[in-house]
């Protein structure tokens, strides 16, 4: 297995899942964006963006797709919620929701407050876009109430999607999180999955400064 990252990306998320489940694999760091910094990057993978995964034959782009991917190829583990588990269908919600809901709007702040240049930044999609995030954050605080994990009351891979999308709004240095999501984020840092990912990526230039 080999995957491509660049730190800070969403790539974290299957680079956090590797670390987590003990899996053998290749790590190719890169600075961002890749398409303009990598040659052929664009032949590997077509769409030019940050996660690249590939397992023998198998090629994914997506970040939760490749955790879930894992999961389920390199399983039984606990990261995974069970179908016949009562909590499936909100391990499922959780896992998806961490990049349609929470980091869309993010991905926004960063193109119209950081990549773009100067005269065609746009300060008032940036300001809604953050509004968008911290309400939808809201949404989730509720939803987390005051449970340790997401789902099935473990640590599962629902929890790497939703905690990455937590790390982003700190790296974009959006705003405080509600309280419960505060205490849930430091326990999500201090695992020793998480703080192996954080290793691993050490020395790669963060993907905004």
């Amino acid at each position: 297995m080999k995957l491509w990252h660049c730190a800070g990306a969403r790539s974290f998320r299957p680079l956090w899942c590797l670390e987590e489940m003990g899996l053998a694999y290749d790590l190719r760091l890169m600075a961002f964006p890749p398409r303009f910094t990598e040659p052929d990057y664009l032949e590997l993978n077509p769409f030019g963006t940050v996660p690249t995964f590939t397992d023998g034959e198998t090629l994914m782009t997506e970040s939760t797709g490749i955790c879930h991917y894992l999961a389920e190829r390199y399983g039984p583990t606990p990261l995974a919620v069970r179908s016949d588990e009562p909590d499936y269908g909100r391990y499922l919600n959780w896992l998806y929701q961490s990049d349609s809901t929470l980091t869309f709007p993010q991905t926004l702040v960063l193109r119209y407050g950081v990549f773009e240049s100067e005269e065609r930044r746009l300060p008032q999609a940036v300001e809604d876009y953050t509004r968008w995030f911290f309400s939808r954050l809201k949404g989730a605080a509720r939803l987390l109430g005051d449970s340790d994990y997401v789902a099935a009351n473990r640590f599962t891979i629902a929890d790497i999607g939703f905690a990455y999308a937590l790390r982003l709004a700190e790296i974009l240095q959006l705003g405080a999180f509600p309280e419960n999501v505060a205490a849930y984020w430091a326990r999500m840092q201090a695992r020793e999955g998480y703080q192996r990912a954080i290793t691993r990526e050490a020395g790669a230039k963060l993907f905004i400064s």
